[in-house]
């Protein structure tokens, strides 16, 4: 996708890895971004674990970060002061979402790991789940399970990315109700159906699909019907966030992509220009500049705009970009 009229230049400091305790910037046009410095370090100096799952926020402003590390899910504050980790046995959720229901929170996640949907209290107690079972057998099983989000009404959305590249809509209550896809490139078809949202910017609330390895953004109705693509030709994009009109998409080949309501891109975060780094789980954080990323794979805006990232690596990565106005 080409970013005609724009560089590296626009938002690349001269920092680096030499200045880690200063902000840097990143972004373009009316998307500008600083990075916070030593935003959401572990208390006893340790690696926050394989970051290989999503960030969700809370309305209190609490920040959720999923890994595939000991720490399971994590909760920082706004600030980056680590809070707790809840869920020890949810090691593995691939992606989050938070939900409101009756004045109450629920943190819902992929457990990639299990196999299974959670629905989790805000601390950790596990509500419900959702798996393959006699009962309710899933359509080509649950192995693979990548995404899951909530629609306004409660109806309860996961994608297996990994493995069938169905999408399956169930019950508020965990009963399957349909499911579609399958695995190809096709227009009605997902290689890597790795990230779904909810996009409430239209008359009507659409599924986002992130169909990460044919590089497109699609619209689904909730009967599984297309609407339409969004975006194409993006850097194998992960994960989707909502603010406002725009929309910021998580893309594993070192950048963050903000579209507008239309799909045309308008801004570009952490460019990473070594392609080599591109997708590196291995990059070491301490030796990546703060306003580059490597491979974004779960990201969420809060309320005021700010952005969180959570890089694929190895020792785990988070970063957090304060909007800078004006």
């Amino acid at each position: 996708m080409a970013a005609s009229g724009w560089s590296h230049g626009d938002h690349v400091m001269a920092i680096g890895m030499d200045q880690p305790d200063r902000a840097v910037a990143t972004g373009n046009g009316e998307h500008r971004y600083e990075t916070v410095p030593g935003w959401g370090a572990i208390p006893d100096g340790s690696n926050l674990g394989p970051t290989h799952g999503g960030v969700a926020i809370s309305k209190a402003g609490d920040v959720y970060v999923s890994t595939d590390g000991p720490h399971a899910i994590v909760v920082f504050s706004a600030e980056g002061e680590f809070l707790r980790s809840i869920a020890l046995d949810c090691v593995g959720v691939h992606s989050l979402t938070i939900r409101e229901e009756n004045g109450v929170e629920f943190l819902y996640g992929a457990h990639l790991k299990a196999q299974r949907v959670v629905k989790l209290t805000l601390d950790g107690e596990l509500v419900m789940e959702i798996k393959d079972t006699a009962a309710q057998p899933i359509p080509e099983t649950f192995k693979g399970l990548t995404a899951v989000t909530v629609a306004p009404d409660g109806r309860i959305v996961a994608a297996v990315g990994y493995g069938s590249n169905m999408i399956h809509v169930f019950s508020a209550e965990g009963e399957l109700l349909h499911s579609f896809g399958s695995k190809g490139t096709d227009l009605q078809q997902f290689r890597a159906a790795h990230g779904v949202a909810i996009d409430t910017r239209f008359d009507e609330p659409l599924l986002m699909i992130a169909d990460r390895e044919n590089r497109r953004l699609q619209h689904y109705d909730f009967s599984g019907n297309l609407v339409g693509v969004h975006a194409i030709g993006l850097r194998r994009p992960c994960a989707i966030s909502f603010w406002g009109d725009f929309c910021a998409v998580a893309e594993l080949e070192g950048r963050v992509t903000i579209l507008d309501k239309s799909g045309t891109p308008i801004a570009f975060l952490g460019d990473q220009p070594d392609r080599a780094q591109w997708a590196n789980f291995k990059a070491l954080p301490s030796e990546t500049p703060a306003n580059l990323f490597t491979a974004p794979h779960g990201l969420s805006y809060d309320a005021e705009g700010n952005l969180y990232v959570q890089d694929w690596n190895q020792s785990g990565r988070i970063t957090k970009l304060v909007r800078v106005d004006g």
